[in-house]
């Protein structure tokens, strides 16, 4: 998962950002409404996570934006006021979950992800494909019953990969939803983490690699380490 925070206090920011990447989410900052706004102009976000009072736009009319552009982006307003006028008129603009300052960041996770599966209503909370069984909320992993200890990158890769239900996965879009904007788009960080996810998963490989395309969880994996093809232990 993927989120914008909109936060004009480095500190803060820094912190939800920080908190966020140890429960696998990754996040990028942005602290003013243009800023913002250029942010989602470029980038596929999950979540927006707006403070109301930014300079600039304000987090109000980055809401008012995001629902009129018909994304179905799910936002979650935080300010420090807690009066119950306030709340009412962020649901108003569009707001989907609201957490008033100061707040557990372990709370702001699990709204997060609370709000992600909503927003996929069809996808279960606790996701299975090809004797996988994957639970977000409890960061957990079993493999044919087999419980399997993951990295956070690790399971934030495999969280995307398990979402796609088969699908192929491009290591772009992998860099995009499991790291923030700070990754190197050159970097082959995405290929190291899946031949490391892929040999923490033991065999037959579940992690398929679709060559020149991506990468896929494969219903019929492969025993072996391959050279390279479908089912291959290449990256």
């Amino acid at each position: 998962m993927r989120v914008l925070i909109v936060e004009d206090e480095p500190y803060m920011a820094e912190a939800i950002r920080d908190g966020l990447r140890l429960e696998a989410i990754a996040a990028d900052i942005a602290g003013d409404g243009d800023t913002a706004l250029e942010l989602l102009s470029v980038n596929a976000y999950d979540i927006a996570v707006l403070d109301r009072d930014v300079p600039g736009p304000s987090g109000d009319e980055i809401a008012e934006r995001i629902v009129a552009s018909g994304s179905g982006m799910p936002i979650l307003m935080l300010t420090a006021a807690d009066r119950l006028d306030d709340k009412a008129s962020g649901f108003e603009l569009g707001a989907d979950d609201y957490l008033t300052k100061p707040f557990e960041l372990r709370e702001l996770a699990l709204r997060l992800r609370a709000l992600d599966r909503r927003r996929a209503h069809n996808r279960p909370p606790v996701r299975e494909i090809a004797g996988l069984r994957l639970d977000p909320f409890r960061r957990e992993v079993h493999r044919e019953g087999r419980y399997v200890a993951l990295t956070r990158k690790q399971f934030a890769v495999l969280e995307v990969l398990v979402a796609a239900e088969g699908g192929v996965v491009s290591a772009e879009e992998l860099l995009a939803r499991a790291w923030d904007e700070n990754a190197d788009p050159f970097t082959n960080a995405v290929r190291i983490t899946v031949s490391a996810l892929r040999k923490r998963l033991g065999e037959p490989w579940i992690i398929a690699t679709v060559p020149g395309v991506g990468y896929r969880i494969d219903a019929r994996p492969q025993a072996g380490h391959g050279s390279g093809s479908v089912g291959g232990d290449r990256g």
